[in-house]
């Protein structure tokens, strides 16, 4: 039997369906969607939740001479589907596949890539002014959820777009989650919007009650009427959009597709920037979705029926930082936690339960998170600062200027620090030995393991300065967990104890340095196995014992090359007037894709078998 979305085979084929027809669709397309991520994995809640109003967008719209761009982004399922993308669903979020997130060289449907949170006003208005300026007449859609419209790029955005002398539409999409719930002054003003009762009674039935009033109720109902700001500015809501100088329409449905068409034909005919409030249903149509949206928020494969992920349980490096961090509150008071609105994800969400008057959850702000622990510190607190590695890029500033000019004692817990795997290219945590490495006061280490992991928190939690401890997305290592001693500040640990040649694996990268050293030694090789365990500072004295003994000195580590430890080792090599071969195994200067971390990997040429084929050709070319 042939479905509706048959029918769907490139961009604005949905306008060939009868309207009354698109209710329909969207099951199916939320069926397809359903069937599709559980076997792929993928973001699941967000994009049920924006179905219809993704459909009305298409409808209305004609790409892509029409510009739609997705805040975040994780939400572009459904638009994938609308534009041509449909049989390629079966390598969503897989190496060379349909990338999770919008993506310019897969589609000109796609005409922005976002990946990160409180983007889409600010690169929908600079669409508008690039459209006025050239004289055409595409209409500008930003879609963005009321979680990130606490981010303060959002704000800074609106309060731009006032400037803006013709249309603009900014579509929130309000279903009053993030990833998790959401937190703060915006999220209460949207819910007294989104639910006050005297407001919708209002609104539904004021015309009603007026003409029911004897002779005076007709011609006030119709003096009201005439007066198409009075509502607004008694009743207020809506009002914060209006003070900065944009016309807000709403709350409407945001799966009621006819009233979506319907208003969208409206909004867009208006010569000034419009915010039009739609309230959406998280995971809407699945529902353990609706029932756990954050749990369903980006799932890896699993069972519809049941709900049950089909990956095997494991214990992660987030739940032991979480684990570790509970148990040193228990005797340190002054320890608090901050969360940018990951506290499930970053496993703060125990740490919540356990001490909920010492957890600070502050939206996605991590400008504000950082600079809020600075204060925190600064008045004798004991910070813990548990953000993703590449959210915390969002805060560089913050974390040069506020903590480290101050030498302040906040920890940074860098959560998915390296490879992330399917998320692709604006979530590898690549870049943050890069962009912490050169700030002075700054420390930084990796553990190799779960066992050091514990270790280096409750170090970090008595220091007494600038401290982040970056770890990997994922099951916690266990290996050489017997070598897991006390830690002491700047020093490194040998694993392994050779003459020839030394390996230096930063952090979880001992995963693959072990296996180099393995197959090095079958080949009669004498190697030498260091956890550096600080990647600042350097410790320079293991890597003076290093040069004496070793002909080759090799550095592993899944970060980007510029700015990463193998440079700051090959610096001092360098000055140290060292001569022999040299060897730093890094990512290169590329924005890496989405894939398994095992493909990544060997495509990058940072897995075992690459390595030790480098190490060998290195001690070839030298005559070794």
């Amino acid at each position: 039997m042939d479905t509706l979305l048959d029918a769907i085979k490139e961009e604005n084929d949905i306008k060939k369906i009868e309207e009354k027809e698109y209710p329909r669709l969207a099951k199916e397309i939320r069926q397809f969607l359903l069937e599709h991520i559980s076997k792929s994995g993928g973001h699941l809640a967000s994009n049920l939740g924006v179905v219809e109003l993704t459909m009305a967008l298409h409808a209305v719209l004609r790409f892509p001479q029409d510009k739609l761009i997705f805040d975040v982004g994780h939400q572009a399922y459904t638009h994938k589907i609308l534009t041509g993308r449909k049989e390629e669903f079966d390598t969503l979020r897989k190496l060379n596949g349909l990338s999770g997130f919008p993506k310019k060289d897969e589609s000109p449907c796609d005409c922005f890539e976002t990946g990160h949170s409180s983007t889409s006003i600010s690169a929908a208005l600079g669409f508008a002014q690039a459209r006025d300026r050239k004289g055409t007449k595409e209409t500008v859609v930003a879609v963005i959820g009321d979680g990130a419209l606490s981010g303060g790029m959002a704000f800074e955005a609106l309060n731009n777009a006032a400037r803006l002398k013709s249309n603009l539409i900014i579509v929130l999409n309000d279903n009053n989650m993030s990833i998790s719930k959401n937190v703060g002054g915006m999220s209460h003003y949207l819910n007294s919007i989104r639910t006050g009762p005297f407001y919708e009674e209002f609104k539904g039935g004021v015309e009603r009650t007026l003409l029911n009033i004897p002779k005076v109720g007709e011609p006030l109902a119709h003096m009201i009427k005439r007066s198409k700001d009075a509502v607004k500015q008694f009743f207020v809501p809506g009002m914060f959009f209006e003070e900065m100088g944009l016309k807000y329409v709403g709350p409407i449905d945001g799966h009621n597709i006819d009233e979506l068409i319907e208003t969208l034909n409206k909004v867009k005919k208006l010569n000034r920037p419009v915010l039009l409030h739609v309230i959406t249903k998280k995971g809407k149509g699945y529902k353990k979705a609706e029932k756990y949206p954050a749990h369903f928020h980006g799932v890896d494969s699993f069972d519809l029926s049941s709900g049950k992920s089909f990956k095997k349980k494991t214990t992660t490096y987030t739940e032991v930082f979480s684990k570790t961090l509970i148990e040193e509150a228990k005797t340190k008071e002054d320890i608090v936690a901050v969360s940018a609105a990951m506290p499930l994800g970053t496993g703060l969400s125990a740490f919540e339960k356990e001490f909920p008057n010492r957890f600070y959850d502050v939206g996605i702000a991590e400008e504000h998170a950082v600079t809020f622990a600075a204060g925190m510190a600064a008045s004798g607190l004991k910070p813990v600062v548990a953000i993703y590695s590449s959210f915390l890029q969002r805060a560089y500033d913050q974390i040069l200027h506020d903590v480290c000019i101050q030498n302040l004692p906040v920890v940074f817990a860098i959560d998915r620090s390296g490879l992330v795997g399917a998320d692709g290219k604006t979530h590898q945590g690549i870049f943050d030995v890069s962009f912490l490495s050169h700030i002075p006061n700054m420390t930084i280490m990796a553990p190799m393991n779960g066992k050091e992991l514990s270790k280096m928190l409750k170090y970090a939690l008595s220091y007494e300065g600038p401290i982040a401890i970056k770890y990997p997305r994922g099951t916690r290592g266990t290996e050489y967990e017997d070598k897991v001693s006390e830690i002491e500040y700047g020093k490194g640990i040998y694993l392994e104890k050779g003459e020839e040649i030394a390996l230096i694996c930063v952090g979880h990268m001992l995963e693959e340095g072990k296996k180099v050293y393995e197959e090095l030694k079958k080949k009669g090789r004498s190697v030498t196995l260091v956890n550096p365990r600080f990647i600042k500072p350097l410790d320079m004295t293991l890597i003076d014992e290093l040069m004496k003994s070793h002909s080759l000195i090799c550095t592993i580590e899944e970060g980007i090359s510029q700015g990463g430890y193998g440079q700051m080792v090959g610096n001092y090599l360098m000055k140290q007037k060292w001569y022999h071969s040299f060897l730093p195994i890094a990512i290169e200067d590329e924005f890496v894709p989405q894939g398994t971390i095992a493909q990544l990997r060997q495509q990058l040429g940072i897995d075992a078998k690459a390595i030790t084929e480098k190490i060998l050709n290195e001690l070839q070319r030298n005559g070794d």
